[in-house]
């Protein structure tokens, strides 16, 4: 989260009619290719953050991947300060956490992990039984900034496989989390916001909460919005005071759409933390690398917990993964290029 690239060329957002943060507008971010190396040994396709636009309301962090038969091998490590979505497009992902959570996630359905004060946790792809091509993987992975009154609150995990959708001419968007168009996700967020997946085709006009800014990624198909071609691959920033949307998608259109209150809060991320100053990061940091030295019993009572199934009798899936060295400077949050 440190080694962002340098930013794209950016236009001035005119103020929102609230007066508060960007007005509407059309932005396009370039994706970052983000070689994840290790046991993972995934490229991800990078979105947010950016230089100069580090949230979309409390939406802090968005990768990519797939579809490829790359398995995800993610093994434990640590979060503070947010919440993990994941979302996936193709293939089976296994969660497990230091709250106890052992669980599937199937396209269509929602993880949220709840870090607060600390929580570790691992991803694996799911491997068919008795061997033979590992299905086509592809996904989604999100972070939401906790705000200051959350953020050191106890970890939690939820899973929802039954999630609603709005329905209208010429689009259909499950609603993961937050509320679109009258219909509200059961997941538990903490700040006011949004995240949906939308299927369209043609000419169609999305209801907007005016008081939010917004994001669109294009995943399959293209759009056009404001008159400008949207295709997969950038992030559209489109600011706030829009009410609606009006948008004309190819056949076979599915886009990304995120969104929230402008988040007020300066953020400083690295790593897998989020926090506020770098001697907060530091402790984080050095807490989980603490915990690489204690016993099972031990490591479950310390702060981020213990990843039940990779001990040392767990084969390929043993061990953890260690926190990278800080840099030899001192941290500081990212600010906004964009001006109200």
């Amino acid at each position: 989260m440190t080694n962002l690239e340098v930013s794209p060329q950016q236009e001035v957002c005119p103020p929102a009619p609230s007066g508060e943060g960007p007005g509407p507008c059309l932005q396009l971010w370039p994706e970052r290719e983000v070689p994840l190396g290790g046991v993972r040994a995934m490229n991800v396709r990078r979105t947010l953050p950016q230089r100069g636009l580090p949230t979309i309301g409390a939406w802090c962090f968005l990768d990519s991947f797939g579809p490829d038969r790359t398995a995800m091998s993610v093994l434990p490590h640590p979060h503070i300060g947010l919440q993990t979505v994941t979302w996936p497009l193709a293939g089976t992902i296994r969660h497990r956490d230091s709250v106890g959570s052992d669980v599937v996630v199937r396209p269509g359905e929602l993880n949220i992990m709840t870090a607060g004060h600390g929580v570790s946790h691992s991803e694996f792809a799911v491997v068919p039984d008795g061997g033979g091509e590992l299905p086509l993987q592809r996904g989604l992975q999100l972070w939401v900034a906790l705000p200051d009154a959350e953020r050191h609150r106890a970890p939690a995990f939820e899973q929802h496989r039954n999630l609603p959708q709005a329905l209208a001419p010429g689009y259909t968007a499950t609603v993961f989390v937050g509320e679109l168009a009258g219909v509200a996700s059961p997941a538990t967020m903490f700040s006011p916001i949004v995240g949906a997946d939308v299927v369209c085709e043609g000419a169609s006009v999305l209801p907007l909460d005016p008081g939010f800014e917004h994001g669109i990624l294009v995943l399959d198909g293209g759009l056009t919005v404001d008159g400008q071609d949207i295709p997969p691959g950038p992030l559209g920033y489109l600011g706030a005071g829009r009410s609606d949307l009006h948008l004309t998608a190819l056949p076979g259109t599915r886009f990304l759409l995120i969104g929230g209150e402008p988040f007020g809060e300066e953020l400083l991320m690295w790593w897998n933390f989020v926090g506020r100053t770098h001697d907060e990061v530091e402790q984080a940091r050095d807490e989980w690398e603490a915990q690489a030295a204690l016993a099972d019993s031990e490591n479950a009572a310390a702060r981020y917990g213990l990843v039940p199934g990779h001990g040392p009798d767990a084969g390929a899936e043993s061990g953890r993964i260690p926190a990278p060295p800080l840099p030899g400077v001192r941290l500081t949050p990212r600010r906004r290029s964009i001006q109200g």
